[in-house]
């Protein structure tokens, strides 16, 4: 099927590129929104939610909710109880009630007696040096009056904002909601995909200007990764209308299809090049027309294999995610498999199109072997490796002492993954945010100075009346870190609800947990539903343990008949399993030590929560997997074509990785790069997952390909290809060879 293809390309490349040039600006001007809405417009964030009390418990919040949207003034380094306050706030305070779409509007002000109203007391500054303004959009409004009073207000408010900071030198006001803190997130979502790209494709471009000795090779895989980033945003445009896309799916799963591009472009480009240098070396009266079709053949059969090998084993990894009940971890695993579909047709049409039209000139040396230095180091990253070179002896190196190597590598990824055992996880809202944003000053001021406007951490919902919760809420105040628990309020006509804020505003806190765990033992004369902050990441913690066993048996299963189909063994599948999953630990490892304990705060811009973003360790383990197993497709195919040539095991080992290292590590650096080119994006959650892919990638292509797997395969000698006699016979029958 593969050699077809590749006839079927080299016939007919030019409409093929034109085809994908068509398609790639279609998708930029579809996923901007050049035409129609674009995906960023698309995208929302919140709690993450999965069934269950918590989920009900909100579900009976919302639909009973008598209020709608609310934006709030702060004002801070002024008295509230300053009568020059009364006119401008009073002025501001009928302007606002009069925009069509507001029922309420709540200030300190001009209420009756002023500041030393009770009922005003929330509403003033904790430390009395500022007050807030809130306003409260009425329940259901349609989108297009929504949207249009929640502009009026904010206009409003900022106006007031800007006078008061007039009247009053050295004080500061800012304006915030939950619809501005959503266009924020959404906001920077944009901003860090394009600051990424911007870092990540130029230097991908220079590294493998670098390999390949030349601009027409290095940028076969860069045009295929700008194409593959257009299909890729395009896909999650059209996901977006079937389900609800979290905002931090769209740079994961896009940064994820631009490695993968760039990694099957290369190992297309480079077989490719090693192909037609075996044929220009021995051409006589064959035409080069020939030559080169036969390169595109061929390469099209071994490399192109290998990377539809690998683009299974990677959509297995992720389709794992769907196997969860988050809506979250679905979107990303659905959205994440065509991705890879798309990065998997890039690399199988439109790069070796372009290879089909380049023909020879991938040969010609390019200006950068004029210039000494850049020449000797293209020459020692160039990706067609000679016989002999830097793997091979470091493969025989590791073969005279496998026993040390293995032993060394797996105490140092040991070392790494020990922090993950103290793993803690959070589900942040504004602190996905930098500290210096805005909004996230904002919100965290308002938690501060106002905690009764802030988010509860707990909020009990009971099928009763609100003076049957009374005794409940006096219990609740007293338990350990508990600041404020509100009156019992009305939730519809069957329902009351308390809320609970904590002294600690880190919703993970032992305390916060402590309130969640201790009401729902209670056996109280009514039924409760436990919800808020806490009580969502408890049970979306809770689900992740109980349902991922069941995702990852899947995983493997699928991942191991894959390999064995490759191999025709059943130890080289169950030892890359149990490699991948050091090395993954690893990688968790360190980022417990990174972004739990704070480190590199300054350096990273961002400041800890005091644990894990709770999607991010599934996220690493199933996006970690599916990169790994990449590397290992690599390595493994290119050992057992040259095993089925005849060749020993140990022989197989050091040409296989003297032929793939160069590849390996040159994928692996580019893919570190991207990931680290989106590390340094703003949004936390996207921070976290670059750092922790690129560690993984890291470690995976130098400490694992390149030592622990060529000592382990040492030590397992000809066992690494036995399997049981009826398994033989099924590969013999089932069974891809080159």
């Amino acid at each position: 099927m593969l050699h077809a293809l590749g006839r079927a390309v080299a016939r007919h490349p030019g409409w093929i590129v034109l085809a994908w040039v068509l398609i790639t600006f279609a998708s930029f001007a579809a996923a901007t929104g050049a035409v129609g809405d674009g995906l960023f417009a698309r995208l929302n964030t919140g709690q993450l939610t999965v069934p269950g009390e918590s989920d009900d418990g909100q579900k009976i919040l919302t639909d009973n909710s008598s209020t709608g949207q609310s934006m709030s003034l702060l004002m801070h380094g002024l008295d509230p109880a300053d009568p020059g306050l009364v006119e401008p706030v009073g002025q501001a305070h009928a302007d606002l009630a009069a925009i069509p779409g507001v029922a309420s509007v709540a200030e300190p002000i001009t209420v009756p007696g002023g500041v030393d109203n009770p009922q005003a007391a929330q509403l003033v500054a904790k430390d009395g040096n500022g007050f807030l303004v809130s306003v409260t959009l009425e329940p259901d409004l349609a989108k297009a009056p929504e949207n249009q009073a929640l502009d009026d207000v904010q206009a409003r408010l900022t106006a007031l904002g800007t006078e008061l900071t007039a009247q009053y030198p050295g004080s500061t006001a800012q304006v915030g909601g939950g619809s501005l803190l959503l266009d924020a997130v959404t906001g920077q979502v944009e901003k860090d995909l394009v600051k990424g790209e911007l870092i990540a494709l130029p230097i991908s471009l220079l590294v493998m200007v670098l390999v390949f000795g030349g601009f027409v090779a290095a940028g076969m895989p860069i045009l295929g990764a700008i194409a593959s980033i257009g299909g890729a945003l395009v896909t999650l445009l059209a996901f977006s209308y079937f389900i609800d896309l979290d905002a931090s799916v769209v740079n994961v799963v896009t940064v994820m299809g631009l490695g993968l591009c760039i990694d099957y472009g290369l190992l297309i480009v480079s077989r490719y090049r090693e192909e037609l240098r075996k044929r220009f070396a021995t051409l006589t009266t064959r035409s080069t027309r020939d030559a080169r079709t036969d390169a595109l053949v061929t390469t099209m059969g071994t490399a192109g294999r290998t990377v539809l090998f690998s683009a299974i084993t990677v959509a297995i990894s992720l389709s794992g995610l769907m196997l969860f009940q988050a809506s979250i971890f679905r979107a990303i695993g659905a959205a994440g498999v065509s991705v890879v579909v798309v990065a998997l047709l890039v690399a199988l049409t439109l790069v070796p199109a372009l290879l089909a039209l380049a023909g020879a000139r991938m040969l010609r040396p390019g200006a950068l072997t004029k210039v000494p230095v850049l020449k000797r180091l293209a020459n020692k990253l160039g990706d067609v490796a000679p016989e002999e070179g830097v793997f091979s002896r470091l493969a025989r190196w590791t073969q005279r002492r496998p026993w040390l190597v293995m032993i060394g590598v797996l105490a140092i990824l040991g070392l790494l993954a020990a922090p993950a055992l103290r793993l803690e996880m959070r589900s942040s809202g504004e602190q996905l945010l930098p500290p210096s944003a805005p909004d996230r000053i904002f919100f965290d001021t308002l938690a501060e100075q106002y905690p009764s406007f802030g988010l509860p951490a707990v909020v009990v919902v009971g099928q009763t009346e609100p003076a049957s919760m009374a005794e409940l809420a006096a219990d609740i105040s007293e338990l350990p870190g508990v600041e404020l628990v509100s009156p019992p309020r009305p939730v519809g006509d069957a329902h009351a609800a308390i809320s609970v804020f904590m002294t600690d505003p880190d919703p993970g806190s032992a305390d916060a947990r402590n309130v969640v765990t201790h009401v729902r033992e209670l056996r109280l004369p009514y039924r409760t539903w436990v919800t808020g902050q806490t009580a969502h990441l408890m049970d979306f913690t809770h689900a992740i343990a109980t349902q991922a066993p069941a995702a990852i048996a899947v995983v493997i299963v699928a991942t191991f008949v894959l390999l064995f189909l490759l191999t025709g063994s059943i130890l080289v599948p169950i030892k890359a399993l149990l490699i991948n999953v050091v090395s993954l630990g690893a990688s968790l490892g360190v980022l417990v030590l990174v972004f739990q304990d704070g480190r590199f705060e300054s350096l990273l811009n961002f400041s800890s929560v005091g644990g894990i973003e709770a999607i991010i360790p599934i996220l690493v383990v199933a996006l970690g997997f599916g990169l790994a197993m990449d590397y290992e497709m690599f390595l493994l195919s290119r050992i057992k074509e040259y095993r089925d040539q005849g060749m020993s095991n140990n022989e197989a080992v050091v040409m296989g990785l003297q032929r793939s290292g160069r590849i390996i590590t040159s994928a692996a650096l580019i893919v570190v790069l991207v990931f680290g080119g989106f590390a340094l994006g703003d949004l936390l959650v996207i921070k976290e997952t670059g750092i922790a892919l690129a560690v993984a990638v890291a470690i995976d292509a130098t400490l694992v390909r390149c030592l622990l797997v060529p000592a382990t395969m040492t030590l397992l000698g000809e066992w690494n290809w036995w399997a049981p006699a009826p398994l033989r016979r099924l590969h013999d029958r089932l069974g891809l060879r080159h």
